[in-house]
């Protein structure tokens, strides 16, 4: 079974903790503070791999988690950094946030890798925090935690041109015709359940991709018939070869069928109903009224489609319609997949320290995905550590927002879940 949606749990790893230690050598009373710093986690990292065809093998594991940094030593020894995790995907897998459908990656090229989840980094040990007033801090800092999600990966297939029409009008036959492939054909619909590639050689050093698309019904961007499953597969097309029996010998109107599919695609997707189309009509070698063929050419004319009279039984006009495609596949661009006016931008890892400040039954609510990893770090009957979190609050700008909030002294202030103190300008 083709697989191309997936879900699987993701998380990097911890960052260690750095030590309190002290230098301890003979006839050296007073050595100083040498705890070591811990060593940052591990990342987890998304590859593109073109040997993967499929997104199969998630179906069975669902967890992945990158090595968690070792905790600092002695005499200033920094702890070893976690692995990194490398999980190798298809080309052509999409990463989205399952929580908030948010874009993290799109992994278009064979080698691709981009940083889904970092890992925590080191906490500092005993030796960062010594100063001509506090020769022996007696406190280090935790490591923080790696980041963790669950994502959604969705593979769309990676080609140049897609087969599309309604059920058995010939598609995978135009496919075994022009490229090697070999997919399954037979007299009943929906004969092609996922998707089939196949590569278009024109000449040496010239060749295209080909993917036949499962049949489309009315309904599809309902998900009705095989629906969402393979319209997806069409986006990162260049072109679409629209296929129409123009025989009609399936009991339907090749105009209605030519109409009905454009129609879905504009449901689905109006900037795909937008993509360069050329018309197959298909079947000629069976075709009893000529004026179905004029009509259609007229209809597809309105639209700026050229239409090309084939028989895939027979190979006739296969050639001249190939080499048109190939023609136009060279010089169209690649399709922009997440245009500015979907409003849709890939998240980077290192814009995710933002915090927002609400006021909750006039208790100001400081919230954001970096608080659990500063209060974990934080030894709050430690008064040097407490300043540390004093410090870091106000460098990451919370102090000035709870300020334009209208925060005034006495007021309560809660980060996190259980973390409350009163506010004292």
């Amino acid at each position: 079974m083709f697989v191309d949606i997936a879900e699987i749990y993701i998380k990097a790893g911890d960052g260690g903790n750095g030590i309190v230690s002290f230098h301890r050598e003979k006839f050296v009373p007073a050595g100083g503070p040498d705890g070591g710093d811990g060593g940052s986690g591990g990342n987890v990292i998304l590859q593109a791999d073109k040997k993967l065809r499929t997104l199969t093998d998630f179906r069975y594991r669902k967890h992945y988690k990158a090595e968690r940094g070792a905790d600092g030593g002695n005499k200033k020894c920094t702890g070893k950094k976690g692995e990194d995790l490398i999980i190798k995907v298809p080309v052509g897998t999409v990463v989205k946030d399952k929580e908030t459908g948010i874009i993290l990656a799109d992994l278009k090229s064979d080698a691709q890798a981009e940083v889904i989840a970092k890992g925590g980094t080191g906490g500092k040990g005993n030796v960062h925090f010594a100063t001509p007033t506090r020769q022996a801090p007696n406190f280090a800092k935790n490591g923080t935690p790696g980041e963790e999600i669950w994502v959604v990966l969705e593979l769309k297939l990676l080609a140049d041109v897609g087969l599309i029409g309604m059920p058995n009008v010939g598609k995978s036959t135009i496919l075994s015709v022009v490229s090697s492939a070999k997919p399954k054909i037979a007299d009943y619909h929906f004969t092609t359940l996922t998707p089939n590639l196949g590569v278009v050689s024109i000449g040496e050093g010239e060749s295209f991709v080909i993917a036949d698309i499962p049949g489309l019904i009315e309904g599809a961007h309902k998900g009705i018939g095989l629906g969402h499953d393979f319209l997806k597969h069409i986006e990162r097309t260049k072109l679409l070869i629209h296929v129409v029996d123009i025989s009609g010998m399936e009991g339907r109107s090749p105009i209605d069928d030519f109409h009905t599919i454009n129609s879905e695609l504009n449901k689905y997707s109006p900037e795909l109903s937008k993509r360069p189309q050329v018309v197959a009509a298909n079947k000629t070698d069976i075709l009893d009224d000529e004026k179905v063929l004029e009509r259609l050419v007229s209809e597809a004319g309105k639209l700026g489609y050229k239409v090309f009279p084939i028989s895939a039984a027979t190979v006739k006009g296969i050639k001249e319609l190939i080499q048109y495609v190939y023609e136009r596949v060279k010089n169209l661009p690649e399709p922009v997949l997440f245009s500015p006016d979907q409003n849709i931008t890939i998240y980077r890892t290192e814009e995710r320290e933002q915090f927002t400040v609400n006021i909750d039954n006039g208790v100001y609510v400081v919230d954001g995905p970096w608080i659990s990893k500063l209060l974990r770090g934080i030894n709050f009957n430690d008064s040097e550590s407490l300043r540390y979190f004093q410090r870091s609050i106000r460098q990451k700008g919370v102090i000035d927002a709870l300020v334009e909030k209208g925060i005034k002294e006495g007021d309560t202030v809660r980060i996190g879940k259980d973390m409350e103190f009163e506010y004292i300008p």
